[in-house]
């Protein structure tokens, strides 16, 4: 068994692998990719990992190496991009373009309805915090504080009549 596990070391040995699996390995990746560039740098890679962990392949388990390795390569990729894309989108909230004078007053609004919010009674606040900010349903609310959904129904509606009322006041 430790000459099969050598044999992928010998370069006949590793130029066959590589002829026997490169396309399809490249058609797989392909199909994945969508991309053909990046189906060859995967490609690429995967027979690098493979020259360099040569000693360590049993040779009857080759393609079934060479496959994990390459899937688990455009997986890392793939959570890679997600990852960029979720800095990029949170990167463009925060990013604005909007005027200094704009952000003070969109800053001192947020303080107006933070200092209205903490008017409310204690009731009509957790009613309104639980809906608005844990985005609970009315059902939710009236079992996590025992009462019924028209009690939380009426909370939230005169939280909602006093908040409107106090930020027509200060606008």
């Amino acid at each position: 068994m430790s000459e099969e596990v050598k044999d992928i070391c010998a370069t006949k040995v590793f130029d066959s692998v590589f002829n026997t699996y490169a396309k399809d390995l490249k058609r797989f990746l392909y199909f994945k990719f969508n991309d053909m560039a990046s189906a060859e740098d995967v490609l690429q890679e995967t027979f690098i990992k493979l020259w360099n962990n040569c000693s360590k392949v049993v040779y009857s388990k080759v393609k079934s190496y060479l496959y994990t390795i390459a899937n688990n390569a455009f997986l890392d990729i793939k959570k890679h991009e997600n990852t960029v894309r979720k800095h990029q989108k949170n990167f463009v909230n925060y990013n604005t373009s909007e005027s200094p004078e704009f952000l003070m007053i969109e800053e001192e609004y947020l303080i107006k309805v933070e200092k209205i919010i903490a008017s409310l009674s204690e009731k009509q606040r957790e009613v309104f915090l639980l809906s608005r900010i844990e985005k609970k349903k009315y059902k939710q609310i009236a079992d996590e504080l025992n009462i019924s959904v028209k009690a939380v129904e009426k909370r939230m509606h005169s939280a909602l009549v006093i908040m409107r009322e106090k930020l027509v006041r200060t606008i």
